[in-house]
């Protein structure tokens, strides 16, 4: 290992993950695993690019220096980031698995117990075919999620840069907020919101802001498209920011006009959701329990709309096409992982189907504590309700508190709470 001070994070912080990742790999019993997935890569070394479409891999011995596979055009990022010193690049008239199995070969690795991502969206079949009719003597086995399990509970100094991507997405987001007015463009509030997070110090996240509007608002995963945001209509907004590849997420919803009873009671009923996981998550308490939480919330509502989709996900370092580690870990049913100190995730109480046309959002990004959880946020949860041009905003929608049945729930999660570290 090649030791500088110029990566992301401390050289000792390197230090401990490839340790860690050695301990996991005498564990299974290999010798040496292949990593293509482009966050594992990022976690272990600082490696990045935007050319993961060409193949590439860390290779990790049990005992020996590490290695990377790249196209030339990307050894350059070794120099320039990581503490790795042995590369061998492949040109782009050259065959990138050929190398790697010459690699293996030429390191004493050609008749080894070899572990590698078979899930990896990164390593496609034909290559993995590839690989096994070409490197016979070895024994291969799926080491997939070998590195994950490391990733799962972030470190202080992984915590403390989710901050710093914290800050661009909230400025990103009060951007997206200001901009949401009658007769503008999705793409205009998609550009004030990007111009935001950038200027506050954020990078390229793994997706582009999603802004939708009115009916649109129905369509999963649709961001801007030109559209014009109509009078009386909602405007539904997901930002996560973006720094050193590690990201913080949120949903906000803007109204523009007033306030219907049935969207402030979808409000109240998010608001409610997450303040609730607030009382009451705790390390050792499963996914699955947060979520059925959650969801049980969320689906009792009288307006029409339904928690489709899985309740949270992890969140970290990523790469397009998603901000998301759900793969690793999510809030779902039925799911058994244990929360642990240092997880972090995104919250997604959200409401698709509100009055049977309107989607809407409020949402978080928390990391797990010693005693509960704490959010990367601090900017209000309430729907922004901007009143039609000439007409005054009603008193009643100006601010909004949870109705003392709802009270009652949270102090009966908390005083649970309190009772399971009791016993």
């Amino acid at each position: 290992m090649k030791k500088r001070d110029d990566m992301t994070f401390p050289f000792d912080e390197y230090e401990r993950r490839l340790g860690e990742l050695r301990q996991r790999i005498a564990q299974r019993q290999l010798d040496a695993v292949v990593i293509t997935d482009p966050e594992n890569i990022m976690y272990l070394t600082d490696y990045q690019t935007t050319g993961y479409s060409f193949f590439q891999a860390l290779v990790v011995p049990l005992e020996d220096e590490p290695f990377m596979i790249t196209r030339a055009m990307e050894e350059s990022n070794i120099f320039a980031r990581t503490w790795i010193e042995r590369t061998r690049p492949y040109p782009d008239t050259g065959d990138a698995i050929q190398m790697l199995v010459d690699a293996l070969r030429e390191f004493g690795l050609s008749r080894k117990r070899i572990g590698y991502e078979r899930n990896s969206y990164f390593f496609p079949a034909y290559q993995q075919d590839t690989i096994h009719t070409t490197l016979t003597e070895a024994k291969l086995l799926d080491c997939f999620g070998i590195v994950e399990q490391g990733r799962i509970c972030k470190s202080p100094v992984e915590i403390e840069l989710m901050r710093r991507a914290a800050v661009a997405t909230e400025a990103g987001m009060k951007a997206g907020i200001v901009a949401c007015q009658a007769g503008v463009t999705e793409n205009e509030i998609g550009a004030a919101i990007s111009a935001a997070m950038f200027k506050a110090g954020g990078e390229p996240p793994a997706v582009m802001p999603y802004v939708t509007s009115g009916p649109r608002t129905m369509i999963g995963h649709a961001t801007w498209e030109g559209r014009v945001v109509q009078p009386g209509e909602h405007v539904f907004l997901e930002v996560a920011g973006c720094y050193r590849r590690y990201h913080t997420a949120m949903m906000r919803t803007v109204i523009l006009g007033e306030l219907t009873d049935s969207m402030h009671k979808a409000q109240e009923t998010m608001k409610l959701a997450l303040q609730s996981l607030h009382a009451y998550i705790q390390p050792g308490m499963t996914v699955s329990d947060a979520d059925n939480l959650i969801r049980n919330i969320i689906s009792h509502n009288d307006v029409g709309a339904r928690l489709i989709t899985r309740s949270g996900y992890s969140i970290g370092i990523a790469f397009p096409p998603s901000w998301d580690e759900g793969y690793i870990v999510s809030l779902k049913q039925g799911e058994s992982t244990v929360l642990q100190e240092g997880m972090t995730f995104h919250i997604i109480p959200w409401m698709w189907g509100v009055d049977g046309d309107k989607t809407c959002g409020i949402s978080d990004t928390i990391v797990i504590t010693s005693d509960g959880c704490e959010s990367f946020f601090t900017l209000p949860k309430d729907f922004t309700v901007l009143p039609e041009q000439g007409k005054p905003a009603k008193p009643e929608t100006a601010t909004t508190s949870v109705s003392s049945d709802k009270a009652t729930s949270i102090d009966k999660a908390r005083k649970g709470k309190q009772q399971q570290a009791n016993g």
